[in-house]
């Protein structure tokens, strides 16, 4: 599968306070990539569906409680992936939960910027011993999470031995599953977690690089065309009202084409079960 990553923009204000409760937190920016990111051939791993299944992944999650309460409220399996240690972090992980919706780490990564992701991060200084310190604090600060992808980390990503601990910590934990969020070519992310046994996808479709609801209609038909021909994909997208919009448009339309939404869990497969065919780098 080739990837065209784009890099990410933008920086984090730090904040001072106590995790969770001050009501004056600053928020991490919406980071999106510059330029369209679209799988133009087959998945990392062609993974079994019936039909055309798509996952959502709403990413940056925790931060902007009445955007993110809307797409709580969408009518279709969703998940939302929440920022450590951000204001609504624990509130936004119970209330997904509560209503069915999907709910994972969305883990700060090391990027090639030198930008700071946010708190919870990790980084390519950091010892083995403190990527598994901080990888375990970031789940457990994360209510009922069933998965990980990447947030940023276009460096730390693209690093095996930073990959290696990063997916020893998520194994260890059980039970969980990883989404490489394929913010850069070189990513060796999924390879890695999928290697330590951890159940791997990436991703296919980013939805709105550009807050534009046509824009991201017709990022959307681009994922239910990569569904439709590979069986499944996996979009992510932001708390944007724009990406609200566009999804709560195309939901009925999409559903009366055939594709059916998922949560992402469905669709990530270890590398060891039989029948997975490796469609080369992504």
């Amino acid at each position: 599968m080739l990837v065209i990553a784009g890099s990410l923009s933008g920086c984090w204000a730090p904040h001072h306070a106590h995790r969770h409760h001050h009501p004056h937190v600053a928020r991490l920016p919406l980071r999106i990539p510059p330029t369209a990111v679209v799988s133009t051939s087959s998945p990392t791993y062609f993974r079994r569906t019936s039909g055309a299944e798509l996952a959502i992944i709403i990413d940056d999650c925790g931060q902007r409680l009445r955007t993110e309460r809307s797409f709580i409220a969408l009518p279709i399996p969703i998940t939302l992936s929440v920022l450590p240690d951000v204001r609504y972090t624990r509130l936004v992980s119970d209330e997904a939960q509560a209503a069915g919706k999907g709910v994972m780490l969305h883990l700060p990564m090391e990027p090639r910027s030198h930008l700071n992701p946010g708190p919870g991060k990790i980084t390519t200084t950091m010892s083995d011993a403190q990527i598994a310190a901080q990888v375990s604090a970031d789940l457990a600060d994360i209510p009922f999470v069933q998965g990980v992808n990447n947030h940023e980390g276009s460096k730390a990503t693209a690093d095996p031995r930073v990959m290696r601990d990063v997916a020893a910590a998520i194994a260890r934990h059980g039970n969980l599953f990883f989404v490489d969020s394929m913010t850069t070519s070189a990513s060796v992310a999924a390879e890695t977690t999928r290697a330590a046994g951890v159940p791997t996808a990436s991703r296919d479709v980013f939805l709105d690089n550009r807050a534009d609801v046509a824009y991201t209609e017709s990022q959307l038909r681009q994922a239910a065309a990569l569904a439709r021909s590979h069986g499944s994909a996996i979009a992510i997208g932001h708390p944007h009202a724009t990406t609200l919009a566009a999804l709560r448009a195309a939901i009925p339309r999409l559903e009366a084409e055939g594709v059916r939404f998922v949560l992402v869990r469905e669709l990530t497969e270890d590398a060891s079960q039989p029948g997975l065919t490796d469609s080369g780098p992504g």
